[in-house]
């Protein structure tokens, strides 16, 4: 693993165990050149994955991308870290255990909804608001109907009508 600080090829790992979800190894390491120390993350991979976008282009499927995108959603959200760990690893594993070596960027969009409609509202209306190129007003009504159509109580009964006449 080559050092972040020098760039030496030669560090020495000194402690390794295993993240809190067991989806990773967490690796402490330690420059013996300049004695820099970092961290290093080791996960398993199935198989290499491809994502087609909507206009055709093929691209390597890069997990740090879509963790990106979960937290900008997410910025400014009180969701702790573990829990976005644990979405982005479910996504992951759902993408790789489909068997498909090329996966539709608009699959990972609608699994990333998915996971951020179970996580935040706000988060869930922001990425959508990107993800689906929402362009008026509109837009947002219609999710946020569809959002609030999710949450209403069937126990609830209407008021009864008053007949003040």
């Amino acid at each position: 693993m080559r050092c972040p600080y020098c760039g030496s090829l030669d560090t020495q790992v000194k402690d390794s165990r295993p993240t809190d979800d067991h989806a990773s190894i967490r690796r402490r390491r330690v420059c013996p050149d300049c004695g820099g120390r970092f961290t290093t993350f080791e996960r398993v991979q199935l198989r290499e994955l491809t994502v087609v976008k909507r206009s055709g282009r093929r691209t390597v499927f890069d997990r740090d991308k879509l963790q990106t995108s979960i937290e900008v959603a997410l910025r400014k959200r009180s969701v702790a870290p573990e829990r976005i760990e644990r979405m982005v690893n479910g996504i992951v594993r759902q993408l790789e255990s489909s068997g498909e070596g090329e996966i539709q960027s608009s699959a990972i969009g609608e699994l990333v909804m998915e996971g951020l409609k179970a996580l935040d509202d706000v988060a869930y209306v922001r990425f959508a608001s990107v993800y689906k190129n929402f362009r008026e007003a509109r837009d947002f009504e219609e999710l946020l109907g569809q959002l609030g159509g999710d949450e209403i109580d069937t126990d609830t009964k209407p008021a009864p009508a008053r007949d003040d006449a």
